[in-house]
């Protein structure tokens, strides 16, 4: 019976609902060692109230929101129809423009339209935000990299082969060189992450699909077993998790 209940709780865990970019249904079974830098610090540093301001890939608008930014200086873009809806409910009655978008290399923005562009997790054309910034203007970006999961990405999911296996800061750095920017600041951090229960595991893994191609409780149940074992073990599950930022300034 107690297996039941169990594989019942997973079940559960996947069927929940998601949203924005908005993990805290997990947060209490789930930590992680903090980051060397500070995103917002980075934004706020970087950003004056007359500025036209791009946030790519937005989710529900939650860290836009903390920014304090003038709502009519603010644009944002979303790919994700959930996300998109959200937007438009949430963020368009304040007054800021919310677009979305399909291609990253197509984006529909005038030249030099902006001031400042930030990313935060998304994926973005170098060229395209070129195109967009005005001369001067700068781009803010904090990346997921290459090796983000590895460890349990392998576990969970048989010849798991990684999305972005070539993703590191010192690469981003020679592309954005290549294309005409500065580069004012960058960090590269690989922290721990740890799950203290299973149904923590499976939402995260049911959200970051391209992290698990192809996962289910139903396929994968014995592993989450094995998972399961080790968290009783020792009481947690431990990843290692991957990110860079970077500030690149349009020297156009």
């Amino acid at each position: 019976m107690r297996e039941k209940e169990i594989k019942k709780e997973w079940m559960d865990a996947q069927k929940a609902g998601f949203t924005g970019w908005d993990f805290s249904r997990i947060a209490a079974s789930v930590s992680e060692d903090p980051l060397p830098w500070d995103y917002k610090e980075i934004v706020l540093a970087h950003i004056k109230p007359e500025d036209h301001l791009l946030d790519m890939g937005t989710g529900g608008g939650e860290f836009l929101l903390e920014l304090g930014h003038p709502y009519d200086n603010t644009t944002v873009t979303e790919a994700w129809e959930p996300n998109v809806k959200l937007c438009k409910e949430k963020l368009a009655p304040l007054g800021i423009r919310v677009e979305q978008v399909f291609e990253d290399a197509v984006l529909p923005f005038e030249d030099h339209a902006f001031d400042l562009v930030i990313n935060r997790h998304e994926a973005y054309d170098i060229s395209e935000v070129r195109r967009i910034l005005k001369p001067g203007g700068c781009f803010i970006t904090q990346q997921v990299g290459g090796r983000n999961n590895e460890w349990l990405s392998g576990f969970l999911i048989e010849d798991f082969q990684p999305e972005y296996p070539g993703l590191f800061l010192q690469k981003e750095k020679e592309k954005f060189l290549a294309h005409g920017f500065n580069i004012e600041a960058n960090q590269e951090a690989f922290p721990f992450m740890r799950f203290y229960d299973v149904p923590a595991i499976v939402y995260y893994a049911k959200i970051l699909e391209w992290e698990f191609p192809g996962f289910s409780v139903e396929t994968h149940v014995e592993r989450l077993k094995n998972l399961q074992e080790m968290i009783s073990e020792r009481g947690y599950i431990e990843t290692l998790e991957h990110r860079f930022f970077l500030v690149a300034r349009n020297n156009k």
